[in-house]
């Protein structure tokens, strides 16, 4: 690994599933000086994808005028990414199980079950208005071959 500390970078995007593409490609380039794999780059990549989305969405209601916050950062061998939305926050413990029998065929709320599949850490805070999610990864280089 060439560093070992990104300072946060942060973005303030408005509520549109376009900027979505734009997150992905501030979150490559600040990952870009290790070495992950490829299985370690789908699995953020995915994780910012579904907490974006849900911001976006559930958070903010679809409403272009409410923003979405990331801030993307390293600190170690960690990657943190902190995802906000100007919502009214919700009960992660009322989120139905996507796995039960009855939400097996559900075409949506899974988002969060991916964050926690995905990523080493997944934790909310409400303190700040609204719902920020941060999600924590440890940085694995790939071995040369």
């Amino acid at each position: 690994m060439k560093t070992k500390h990104v300072a946060p970078v942060t973005l303030s995007i408005a509520s549109s599933f376009d900027n979505i593409e734009l997150a992905q490609f501030v979150c490559d380039y600040v990952l870009r000086p290790w070495s992950l794999s490829a299985d370690t780059t789908h699995a953020i990549s995915m994780a910012l994808r579904e907490g974006i989305a849900n911001a976006i969405k559930h958070g903010n209601g679809g409403d272009a005028q409410k923003r979405v916050s990331l801030t993307l950062q390293v600190e170690g061998d960690v990657f943190r990414m902190s995802i906000g939305d100007e919502g009214r926050g919700f009960e992660p413990e009322n989120v139905a199980d996507p796995l039960a029998p009855e939400n097996r065929l559900k075409t949506s709320g899974r988002g969060i079950f991916y964050m926690k599949t995905f990523m080493d850490d997944v934790r909310y805070d409400f303190s700040l208005g609204g719902t920020q999610v941060v999600l924590e990864k440890k940085l694995v280089a790939e071995e040369p071959e």
